[in-house]
């Protein structure tokens, strides 16, 4: 999203005035807090969305926009599932899955995707995901089973499916949801991505990016401070090479989280 921000894709959504300050997620300590804030001390680890942008030697959030950072998990680890887990989260909250249900996630190795994986198979659930064949593995590693997108991936589906499928989360569009209809009721599929889908009786599960809350971040946290949740770092930059971060997202490929480390204080 900050690429897209900075060059100017979603200006009707989001308007700059230059100069403009970007970024959304944040990871870090708190400083200082205002009046009337009792949720965070001072000198408090916490993760959330930023109010003035994130790529700053300091950033402003609301207390609602931030989750204290468990024990056994490092600020870099953190940040990196903020939005996916948000994102994930709210979704499977419109989709609710039957208990122990087969559920298929459409991109299943992507930020997202993979968050979605992973709640579901910590709560029980069989998990087919849909990647490209270099990332099987990874998918298999959060404890999905991997199908191919492309002409066969209705079949293999039904054959990696041991049970009727109850339901599917799109992350990755490309027509996921009319492809599925004769395996899934429409409205049992979410989408982040298709929202034409919603004319389909898709559940279209659209947010605010400037309107996001840590209310379901805890469990996540939670999760991967004992190892059951876990995110990938493409790789790191130091403060002064976000113009590098931001063209390497620029061109989409790689797997995993980029992260921008802040000036340090001290």
């Amino acid at each position: 999203m900050d690429w897209k921000i900075s060059s100017g894709f979603l200006a009707e959504m989001i308007p700059l005035q230059l100069p403009a300050v970007i970024g959304t997620e944040i990871a870090g300590t708190v400083v200082d807090a205002g009046p009337g804030v009792t949720e965070f001390r001072i000198g408090a680890r916490v993760v959330g969305f930023a109010d003035s942008r994130a790529f700053a030697e300091f950033a402003v959030a609301g207390a609602a926009r931030l989750a204290r950072i468990p024990e056994g998990l490092t600020a870099e680890q953190a940040v990196t599932l903020a939005t996916a887990a948000e994102t994930a989260l709210r979704g499977l909250k419109l989709l609710a899955p039957a208990p122990a249900s087969a559920v298929v996630v459409n991109g299943a190795a992507g930020a997202v995707g993979s968050a979605v994986v992973q709640i579901l198979v910590a709560d029980g659930h069989t998990v087919i995901g849909t990647a490209s064949p270099i990332n099987h593995d990874y998918v298999r590693s959060l404890g999905a089973e991997p199908v191919t997108y492309g002409t066969t991936m209705l079949d293999e589906i039904t054959t990696a499916a041991p049970r009727e499928i109850d339901a599917a989360f799109d992350t990755a569009g490309q027509g996921f949801i009319s492809r599925m209809a004769g395996l899934v009721p429409p409205n049992r599929m979410v989408t982040i991505t298709d929202f034409a889908a919603g004319d389909q009786g898709a559940i279209v599960a659209g947010g605010d990016p400037l309107a996001l809350t840590a209310e379901t971040l805890s469990p996540v946290l939670d999760l991967a401070s004992h190892g059951a949740f876990r995110t990938k770092i493409a790789q790191t930059f130091p403060f002064d090479q976000l113009t590098q971060a931001l063209a390497l997202s620029l061109t989409g490929h790689g797997r995993g989280k980029i992260v921008v480390r802040g000036v340090s204080l001290h």
